[in-house]
């Protein structure tokens, strides 16, 4: 699927609802069709999640879920553009003209939060790309590349100017994006070794401490 086919499937929700300016109530049901879609899509997949099962799980009718969403497709589209967007934000503000440990250490709170607040949407991606990346495929080579690439060279700057340690910007980025999101996408193994989750205040705080201290260990000057 082409870039083009996602931002079709995105137009043609849109054109499916009222032009006038979305209730209150229209912007409620449309949230609880993704957080729903979220949910049932990371569970059991684009083909095995089905719309009737994902109205239930939202609480509307399915005619009134295609009134907002009109195909699987096109949801699926949607609820994966959604992940991207909340999962590329806390990387997207990482600032070259600020502090390194402060500016990595902001990032791991922030995906750890995402890990713990978004479990599902975590899942979903995690599945999406464990699957070839079928829909995401073409903008992963778009638009996160660019991303990494603009964050890379961050990196690098950083460690010329003696501020970090000589790394390789790629797979550090690999492994903030690895050990963060594990949280959510192996909450069941992590909680049959630790009787724990990211719902814990203190195993949240220590889980965050502990990737912070690692990283910085081996990174930091």
């Amino acid at each position: 699927m082409t870039v083009n086919t996602i931002k079709a499937n995105k137009n043609q929700a849109k054109t499916n609802r009222k032009k006038n300016t979305k209730s209150r109530i229209q912007l409620k049901n449309e949230q609880k069709i993704i957080n729903a879609a979220l949910k049932l899509f990371s569970r059991h997949g684009f083909r095995g999640a089905t719309l009737d099962q994902i109205a239930h799980e939202a609480s509307l009718s399915k005619p009134n879920l295609l009134y907002y969403f009109p195909s699987k497709k096109a949801l699926y589209a949607v609820a994966l553009d959604h992940v991207l967007t909340i999962w590329l934000a806390p990387l997207k503000d990482l600032d070259a003209d600020g502090d390194p440990k402060t500016q990595l250490a902001t990032y791991i709170d922030k995906k750890m939060e995402l890990s713990r607040d978004y479990p599902d949407a975590s899942r979903l991606f995690a599945m999406e790309v464990i699957e070839g990346a079928k829909i995401l495929g073409p903008i992963l080579e778009t638009k996160l590349t660019r991303l990494t690439k603009n964050k890379k060279n961050i990196l690098a700057k950083w460690s010329k100017e003696g501020k970090i340690k000589k790394v390789d910007g790629t797979h550090l980025i690999f492994m903030l994006w690895a050990v963060t999101q594990h949280y959510a996408d192996f909450e069941a193994q992590i909680e049959s070794q630790t009787g724990k989750t990211l719902q814990n205040s203190q195993f949240f705080k220590t889980a965050k401490n502990s990737i912070k201290s690692i990283i910085f260990d081996g990174i930091i000057p």
